[in-house]
């Protein structure tokens, strides 16, 4: 464990620079992204203000949520060759800086986005919900099928920004948020088959180490259908343009075509370019789903 400097005499700069890498900002990026999809998908009159407040109620409570994460499994980072350098897994921010702050950011955004819709507040805070204590605290060390409901949790910012642009739960918003759902799969058990073990040496259950490589990627496979098929419908039922919907069509393409790929012609390469694959089509779909 790192013991340099004591957290409390680090400069503000150099903590903010930790908190940063604790959020995850790559992954929460793209989480946003699809929380301004979801609102936008609507298609109406854009509200710029209201937009730029959910952008920031929904940082915070996805940043809140990864902190949190960080704080919980600052143990078991440790044990991991890609994460043990992380802050709270090194020592370099002391378990009571990450809670606290992982609380003050999630109180601060969970409450703002209450303040702006109720309803619009419940699904973010379902979303950090599940993401916290279902997943996390509750199943992550224990079932392999934990990525279920880390998927729901995942699933709340594209249908939080549905839900603040029309006003209700409708079928649209839960195809996008299934779009979501059933992507992640893709892009989590990828990275778990690419990581195997670190995993094993955490001592975290995943899906190749219960159920074997070959199940992993049929799984792998079947989400990306469901998860291309529910962009599809969604987009068809949101109206957009004969020309993106192609692009969603060749998009969509992709993924399937490597997916299939790591079930019929599995190898290290495939599984990492499905990896890197999936979380661009995500970022492009909510891009063309925006417009």
């Amino acid at each position: 464990m790192t013991t340099t400097a004591k957290p409390s005499s680090m400069p503000f700069s150099v903590k903010f620079a930790q908190f940063w890498t604790l959020i995850k900002p790559l992954q929460t990026g793209l989480l946003l992204a699809t929380g301004v999809a979801g609102y936008m998908s609507a298609h109406g009159t854009v509200d710029l203000a209201l937009l730029l407040v959910m952008s920031a109620s929904l940082f915070l409570s996805i940043s809140g949520s990864t902190i949190m994460n960080m704080w919980h499994d600052h143990d078991i980072d440790a044990k991991m060759k890609r994460t043990k350098k992380r802050p709270a897994a090194s020592g370099e921010l002391t378990r009571a800086e990450v809670f606290t702050v992982g609380m003050a950011i999630t109180t601060l955004g969970v409450g703002w986005a209450v303040a702006i819709d109720p309803l619009y507040g419940v699904v973010v805070f379902a979303g950090w919900f599940f993401d916290v204590v279902v997943y996390t605290l509750w199943l992550k060390r224990r079932t392999c099928w934990s990525i279920l409901w880390g998927g729901i949790s995942g699933a709340m910012p594209i249908l939080a920004g549905r839900v603040l642009a029309v006003g209700e739960i409708e079928i649209i918003g839960l195809l996008l948020a299934a779009a979501v759902l059933f992507w992640i799969p893709t892009h989590t058990l990828t990275f778990s088959i690419k990581f195997a073990d670190d995993y094993n040496a955490a001592g975290v259950p995943t899906f190749p180490s219960t159920y074997g490589l070959d199940t992993t990627r049929a799984v792998i496979a079947l989400s990306s259908i469901i998860a291309a098929a529910s962009i599809g419908v969604a987009g068809v039922m949101i109206g957009v343009q004969a020309g993106v919907m192609r692009l969603l069509v060749v998009l969509s393409s992709g993924l399937l075509l490597l997916s299939f790929a790591t079930v019929f012609r599995p190898s290290e390469r495939v599984n990492f370019s499905l990896f890197k694959y999936a979380s661009l089509y995500m970022l492009i779909s909510m891009i063309l789903l925006s417009v």
